[in-house]
């Protein structure tokens, strides 16, 4: 996605190039920050918060905005989903930001015997559901057609608003770098 940034009257400009050698042409006085790196955690001081659902932390390029409404565009390259704690910068690594789990529509799984619990696990797998698990629940995204089958099953639903943090799978490794 290449980012054109309107400028307006009277404010300078500077150009950025983004991991990908596109450059975007940004206002000083602008709002937005565009993230084009990911650091190694701890290396400095946070200084904003990204948080992100689940979905939206795979997905590494656009406009997002900050828990304190600051614009930022992701310019991030495609090596893995953002994961809660990673740590962002822009170009001159003059800001931070922390990628923080957004608090989402989920589903909370309970079941009367921990077979039965793995057990829907193992139905909402095959169904490549993004699943949270815990030893006494599973959470996933709220779904009417999941939400009856899993009561046809004799589970207990309820519904919670949280931050979700799914498995990444047996092939989901991340490496920051």
């Amino acid at each position: 996605m290449h980012t054109k940034l309107p400028l307006g009257a009277g404010q300078a400009s500077q150009q950025l190039t983004g991991p990908d050698g596109r450059r975007d042409v940004v206002s000083d006085a602008a709002a937005v920050i565009v993230l084009v790196k990911r650091l190694e955690p701890d290396q400095a001081a946070v200084t904003l918060q990204l948080p992100l659902t689940a979905e939206q932390r795979s997905v590494l390029r656009g406009r997002r905005r900050t828990s304190c409404g600051r614009e930022v565009v992701l310019q991030l390259p495609r090596d893995g989903a953002l994961q809660p704690g990673d740590q962002l910068t822009d170009a001159q690594q003059s800001v931070l930001v922390e990628v923080t789990a957004a608090p989402e529509a989920l589903m909370r799984v309970q079941a009367p015997t921990p077979l039965e619990l793995m057990q829907a696990a193992y139905h909402l797998g095959n169904r490549h559901v993004a699943l949270e698990l815990h030893d006494q629940e599973l959470l996933l995204p709220e779904d009417a057609v999941l939400a009856s089958m899993l009561e046809g099953r004799g589970l207990h639903l309820s519904r919670c608003n949280r931050p979700f943090a799914p498995e990444r799978g047996a092939y989901g490794g991340h490496a920051h770098g």
